[in-house]
């Protein structure tokens, strides 16, 4: 895990208030109704943490053994996972509006920025946030441990395979499997997976990111104890990109 400079720990320490999520993403998970558009949840199953120390990362894209994990380490464990939906109309598929892990029982009362220590402080203004960069239309949630299981199997994989491709020629059929089995809140082909990893007791859910590509935002959630019991990867500001504009 990096250890981050004691002029970065200031910095982080004096813009925690920007670094707060500017949305009530409990709201996502316990409500119905948001900005006129119908939520639901899906569970995707579990994700493994072994060692405590998360990610979140592409996995089509950005699977590699230098990642590194978030700063606040969180419960060990098989915590489980749910998508906040907004449910599809006749103009729209279902789009995954955010995902939560769920470490303890307790509510989070207020949500953080996760970061890993290097992020660029100091140009850090209102309305920003660092995230994370999907190039596939995928996110997954991971441990640090289980990384270097997936970048062993990644390796191996694509070294006794040279002319393949690790989704086409893997991980399609797998995402296929599911849509059959769990076609709800899916399009035909897949929009999550829950992969346990061959040869280990790892699970690491992947699932589609809202609208695609882009950058992400990912909070912790910390509960009136001010310790972490969740994580949210914010993929759609509800309000933001579905309130209807009073203007039109």
């Amino acid at each position: 895990m990096m250890i981050p400079t004691a002029e970065w720990i200031k910095l982080w320490n004096e813009k925690k208030t920007l670094l707060a999520c500017p949305n009530n993403l409990n709201d996502y998970f316990e409500k119905q109704n948001l900005a006129g558009k119908t939520i639901d949840h899906l569970e995707l199953g579990s994700v493994s943490i072994p060692s405590g120390e998360i990610l979140v990362r592409d996995p089509l894209v950005y699977i590699n053994k230098d990642a590194e994990p978030y700063l606040y380490k969180v419960p060990v464990g098989e915590f489980p996972v749910t998508a906040a939906v907004v449910v599809p109309d006749d103009e729209d598929s279902a789009r995954y509006a955010a995902v939560k892990v769920q470490f303890t029982s307790n509510d989070a009362i207020r949500f953080e920025e996760a970061l890993i220590g290097t992020e660029d402080l100091a140009n850090f203004s209102e309305g920003e946030f660092f995230g994370f960069n999907v190039d596939a239309g995928l996110g997954c949630v991971l441990d640090a441990e289980s990384l270097k299981a997936f970048c062993t199997f990644q390796d191996q994989f694509l070294a006794e395979n040279k002319d393949k491709n690790l989704y086409d020629d893997y991980f399609a059929a797998l995402f296929a499997k599911n849509y059959e089995e769990n076609p709800t809140y899916q399009r035909e082909g897949g929009d999550w997976l829950n992969w346990k990893i061959p040869g280990t007791d790892y699970n690491i859910p992947f699932f589609q990111s809202g609208f695609g590509d882009g950058a992400y935002p990912v909070y912790y959630g910390f509960d009136a104890n001010d310790q972490v019991c969740c994580l949210i990867i914010q993929f759609i500001d509800i309000e933001l990109a579905y309130r209807p504009d009073p203007e039109a």
